[in-house]
């Protein structure tokens, strides 16, 4: 019977391949249950960021305080798109991302034919501009793309377009050092935002993408065209539809 007995408890315990194979089997599951959780954890952050820019103004961006490091301070003032004058956001749309409107986030007409222009900007839209400025940093690491990639449609979904133009108005660079249409009102023009013209907006617009290359004050004769087409093209979007999403 004693032999009998130590055969059985023998034959209960597993074999060595299959005690093998099950510490496998639960390491995998393990690996999978630490990447499923990372991926939520992700994703949970990504919406609480997202959502707490609809309320809440962005204190400050990773622009924003490089420059405050490289100059010692910067021109910076948020002001409500409410106060700022219609034609400064027309000016800024039709300058940097004419069919703003029309789009989810990524205008795929531009971004093709930058593509088969060979152009370094890659047809960015305001969108993706207010997300890298916003959450991101500057640069053209791959990391960087694919965070932008995936948060510029989550904003598009969240914020409204109104809301998006708000915030680019409030945290791009307008000038060395100068950061929102009120700074840049200010300093350029001295006047409140709310009372620029179509030909000053036109020009504040025109020196986008590269305002510490361009000037508002002694414009070159690429930034006097430039603002010119743009002012023509803030006119255009308004008599088109292309400005509602965002305006009154």
């Amino acid at each position: 019977m004693a032999k009998a007995s130590s055969t059985a408890r023998k034959s209960k315990r597993p074999a060595k391949g299959k005690t093998r194979r099950f510490k496998q089997r639960s390491l995998k599951g393990w690996l999978w249950f630490l990447a499923t959780r990372a991926v939520l954890v992700a994703v949970a952050l990504a919406l609480f960021v997202v959502l707490l820019y609809t309320v809440v103004n962005p204190p400050i961006t990773h622009t924003i305080w490089a420059e405050q490091r490289r100059l010692g301070s910067v021109e910076r003032e948020w002001v409500a798109i409410e106060d700022v004058a219609p034609e400064m956001a027309r000016a800024v749309v039709a300058a940097e991302d004419a069919n703003f409107c029309l789009h989810w986030g990524f205008d795929v007409e531009a971004i093709r034919k930058a593509w088969d222009a060979g152009a370094a900007r890659g047809g960015s839209t305001i969108s993706q501009q207010v997300v890298k400025n916003v959450y991101l940093w500057q640069g053209r690491s791959w990391i960087r793309k694919a965070l932008e990639a995936g948060l510029t449609p989550l904003v598009e979904v969240i914020w409204s377009k109104r809301r998006i133009v708000e915030v680019y108005l409030n945290v791009a660079e307008m000038g060395d050092g100068v950061f929102g249409v009120a700074a840049a009102s200010e300093r350029y023009f001295d006047r409140a935002p709310d009372k620029l013209t179509a030909q000053q907006a036109s020009l504040i617009a025109a020196i986008l993408p590269n305002p510490r290359e361009r000037s508002v004050t002694q414009p070159s004769s690429f930034v006097r065209k430039r603002a010119a087409s743009i002012r023509e093209g803030a006119a255009t979007i308004r008599a088109d539809g292309r400005a509602a999403c965002f305006e009154d």
